[in-house]
């Protein structure tokens, strides 16, 4: 993993962050990889909870809290994401005037425990045919770290047809602008839990950001979702 990682263009996904809100990365998991996390889905022991999305209107499929301690594919990369991630989070601050966060993971996580936040917010997410997920953000408590990421652990178009990734900006005294990815197996998306710097004529403002799933027309789809930040 660590080659994978390293390959990753950070100033790109920078960049396609500045420009789009959203950024693709390269595989940053094997066939094998992915295949073992999507069968951890089964061992109860691993989760700290599931959430049946229909019974509280998010959508359709449901979602796997990883508890502590994290599977060792899973919290390296939690790890190894968070320092080039957290460079980025500290440039949007310095635009916005917010608060800058710690350059490694265990920092955050020991402003997270301060805040009364302890629980891990990895989680592993499963749609059958029909299933979706709204328009949403992953806010956990009152700290939040401004980025998050997926990596798809199925093959599209092989594994299951339709859901697509979607991400909404919510622009200001303007119409919201969609953007639709559709990552390969093993790939990950970097986008905004909440909001993001946008330049503007008169310097930087904040652009609300939410994403959601579109309908799965067949099969099963699986995405690892890695949030920084623990939950209250």
């Amino acid at each position: 993993m660590t080659a994978v990682l390293d390959r990753l263009d950070v100033p790109a996904v920078a960049e396609r962050l500045d420009t789009d809100g959203v950024a693709s990365t390269p595989p940053l998991l094997t066939p094998e990889q992915c295949a073992d996390v999507v069968a951890m889905l089964d061992e109860d022991e691993r989760f700290r909870s599931t959430v049946v999305m229909a019974r509280h209107a998010f959508g359709e499929g449901s979602y796997r809290y990883f508890a502590d301690p994290l599977p060792p594919l899973v919290q390296e990369l939690r790890e190894q994401l968070y320092p080039p991630l957290a460079e980025i989070a500290n440039t949007w601050a310095e635009r916005l005037g917010e608060r800058t966060f710690p350059d490694r993971l265990e920092g955050l996580l020991a402003e997270c425990a301060a805040a009364g936040q302890h629980r891990p917010t990895p989680l592993v997410l499963r749609y059958g045919p029909g299933g979706y997920n709204c328009l949403h953000q992953d806010v956990y408590g009152d700290l939040t770290f401004p980025l998050q990421f997926l990596v798809m652990l199925s093959r599209p178009d092989e594994d299951f047809t339709g859901g697509e990734s979607v991400f909404v900006e919510q622009r200001p005294r303007q119409q919201s602008r969609p953007i639709v990815l559709r990552p390969r197996q093993g790939e990950a998306v970097v986008f905004p839990v909440h909001h993001r710097p946008k330049r503007g004529t008169r310097g930087f403002h904040r652009v609300q950001m939410r994403h959601g799933v579109s309908a799965v027309h067949s099969g099963n789809r699986h995405v690892l979702g890695i949030i920084f930040h623990n939950a209250r």
